[in-house]
């Protein structure tokens, strides 16, 4: 059943937590990256280019140059058995243009609703030791690393809440390991009103 257009929003969230061993096949994965392909970009310039991986002992290799969820200072990441089971590895092609405007966000917003709307989800990770993911992948010097995001059966529930009166924004784990994120309200985001009557 598909989902409507609201809950893949609300299901859309950054999974920290897998089921390592659920893997992805390559179709898919090709099937994400080819939705982001047709997304929209700036000037049609269309700089981005992509590395795929559901390659276990690769797997391995990539996360060991990522860093994870800054707001947990307790937790170094998912544990072996919980980690993802594929990545998509977001590049910048030089030769094309130095400047990617809006196209990586656009680009992994398709990435992640087309995860979650075949039962996946997913986690934009930018803190990356990118000289080490070089070697590792053997990208070329013409590819600026922009995002890894990593992929998987989610093994973790993710509630969406208000903030409290402190408006704290920083995400953390209750007793029973739920992740809670606290949203402003819409009230607070929409700071100007010209309303047609």
């Amino acid at each position: 059943m598909k989902l409507p257009l609201r809950d893949l929003f609300k299901e859309n969230r950054s999974y920290r937590r897998f089921y390592e061993d659920k893997s992805i096949k390559t179709e898919i994965l090709e099937e994400i990256v080819d939705n982001a392909r047709i997304a929209n970009s700036a000037g049609n310039k269309q700089p981005l280019k992509y590395i795929i991986s559901n390659n276990r002992e690769t797997n391995e290799k990539i996360f060991l140059t990522l860093s994870w969820a800054a707001y947990l200072k307790d937790w170094e990441g998912p544990e072996r058995g919980e980690r993802p089971s594929a990545y998509i590895v977001m590049l910048g092609d030089k030769k094309i243009s130095s400047n990617y405007l809006a196209d990586p966000g656009i680009a992994m917003t398709y990435i992640l609703l087309s995860a979650v709307e075949k039962g996946l989800g997913g986690c934009i990770i930018a803190t990356i030791d990118r000289k080490k993911l070089r070697e590792i992948l053997n990208i070329a010097e013409e590819y600026e690393i922009l995002y890894v995001i990593a992929l998987g059966e989610p093994k973790e529930t993710i509630v969406l809440e208000d903030l409290n009166e402190n408006g704290d924004i920083k995400y953390y784990r209750d007793d029973e390991q739920i992740h809670h994120v606290p949203k402003r309200s819409l009230q607070e985001i929409i700071v100007g009103r010209y309303i047609a009557e």
